[in-house]
């Protein structure tokens, strides 16, 4: 496994292979019946309660999952379990605004951040697959570049937090705040899944978290460059996402 550590920043870079995974571990089964259990317990619950439930039930084996849209997941885990692992899927085609956003919450928070590479380098795909794979087929894209990276990143951990929320499109209304991903056999903690925009935006102003820069420029979700577009204005927040497809989610949360 190749790893490289950045200089003065809290950010490792990992590629193909994961780290070894410890013997004992909560069965799929009790992971499940876990997640149950919270759902109910941990529904109208205060963010900040939700992660510390999370860090407190999972421990080393509970990471935090960001696109660097914005840091205020990580930043809330931050404040309740400092040193928690923050993953981040390198895809290769990020802005260059999404890695500023990265460093500078590997530079500034106190986190281990955790940079994924896909196994193939984008110019390594266009050789095997042919040039603008995401242009002709984005599922297989997606699934290189990001889905087979974060199966492969979550290995080693029993939990992960997203930054999933109800008012962000109708796919996502019915988010639970706690739920097992049966297909990844974890337990998948989604703490603000409640929150409107306006709280998040308070938040961000309180903290002073980090945000992408592209969001000024209107853009109303951000992913890799050649699959995103500016909003206009009065469309859903994520119908610059894959406009040319039917397509809303990359399939990390389907």
């Amino acid at each position: 496994m190749t790893i490289l550590a950045a200089t003065s920043l809290n950010l490792v870079s990992l590629g193909a292979a994961p780290a070894p995974v410890e013997a004992d571990r909560r069965t799929p089964a009790e992971l499940e019946a876990l997640a149950r259990e919270a759902a109910v317990a941990l529904e109208g619950a205060p963010a900040e309660e939700i992660a510390k439930w999370a860090t407190d039930t999972f421990g080393a084996r509970f990471c935090v999952t960001s696109s660097m849209a914005d840091a205020v997941v990580a930043h809330l885990f931050s404040r309740v379990s400092p040193g928690v692992d923050v993953v981040f899927l390198d895809t290769g085609l990020h802005f260059p605004e999404t890695l500023k956003v990265r460093d500078t919450v590997a530079a500034t928070m106190d986190v281990n951040v955790r940079s994924i590479r896909p196994r193939m380098t984008v110019g390594q795909q266009d050789g095997e697959f042919g040039p603008r794979l995401f242009a002709r087929n984005p599922d297989e894209c997606c699934f290189m570049r990001k889905v087979e990276p974060l199966e492969r990143a979550l290995v080693e951990y029993d939990a992960w937090a997203t930054g999933l929320r109800r008012d962000e499109s109708p796919t996502r209304a019915n988010t639970p705040v706690v739920a097992f991903d049966a297909k990844k056999g974890k337990v998948k903690v989604n703490p603000i899944a409640a929150w409107t925009q306006a709280e998040v935006d308070r938040y961000i102003s309180r903290w002073n978290v980090p945000v992408n820069e592209l969001f000024k420029k209107g853009y109303g979700s951000i992913g890799c460059w050649p699959c995103t577009r500016r909003t206009k204005a009065g469309e859903d927040p994520r119908a610059g996402r894959w406009a040319m497809f039917e397509k809303t989610e990359c399939g990390l949360h389907v």
